[in-house]
């Protein structure tokens, strides 16, 4: 069964998504807090109301210069609730703090481009792995094609990695990529909506609301 997540730290949109009994959770990372007008220090509050609403997990990102930081941050934000997902990057040190912080928990590996990525991250012991779909292709590389690629690693090496797919722009890059095996997907909520905004369908939807309406 896929798990859908909402990439945004708007607090309406959020929670209105999450009322649709639809969404599994919510990723956040400094870009996104930022665009909500948000920051770090916000985190724990974000952990707290997207619980209440419903989130199974909450993605939230570590920083540092080194692991060791990287590592110590994430484990104080692990201590937020036993949802947490702790996300780093795939930098060498965010990767060997993966390694550090698997034990205790899950951990996320995001600001992925590259289907050679998913090799080390294997070795990490995360749970999960974040490639940017829309950064790759509009930097000119085949963004659905990397991702099939991790994909087909993971499934031939018996790996309990789960791909997340994130930075996704459509829903039918959504739709080509769970045919090819990925199970998670994390998208704005312009693209959640765009799931419920088929012509023929809302005509469907009218017509028969018209047609049972005169009946009653």
């Amino acid at each position: 069964m896929p798990a859908f997540y909402i990439d945004s730290a708007d607090r309406a949109e959020v929670e209105r998504l999450l009322a649709t009994g639809l969404a599994a959770g919510v990723t956040t990372n400094p870009a996104i807090l930022d665009k909500a007008g948000l920051g770090s220090r916000d985190i724990p509050s974000i952990v707290g109301w997207a619980t209440e609403a419903g989130a199974k997990r909450v993605f939230v990102q570590s920083w540092g210069r080194s692991a060791a930081e990287i590592a110590d941050r994430g484990a104080s934000f692990r201590a937020l609730g036993e949802n947490v997902v702790v996300k780093v990057t795939a930098s060498r040190e965010g990767i060997e703090a993966a390694r550090q912080l698997s034990g205790g928990g899950e951990v996320l590996v995001t600001a992925v481009f590259a289907a050679t990525q998913v090799l080390p991250v294997m070795a990490s012991g995360a749970a999960f792995l974040a490639p940017f779909v829309g950064r790759m292709i509009a930097a000119g590389r085949d963004g659905i094609g990397e991702i099939v690629s991790m994909q087909s690693a993971i499934d031939a090496t018996g790996s309990a990695l789960q791909l997340l797919a994130g930075s996704l722009r459509t829903p039918e890059q959504i739709l080509e990529l769970a045919s090819a095996g990925v199970r998670n997907f994390t998208f704005g909520p312009p693209v959640w909506d765009l799931f419920f905004t088929d012509e023929l369908t809302a005509g469907s939807v009218e017509q028969f609301h018209e047609l049972a309406s005169s009946t009653v």
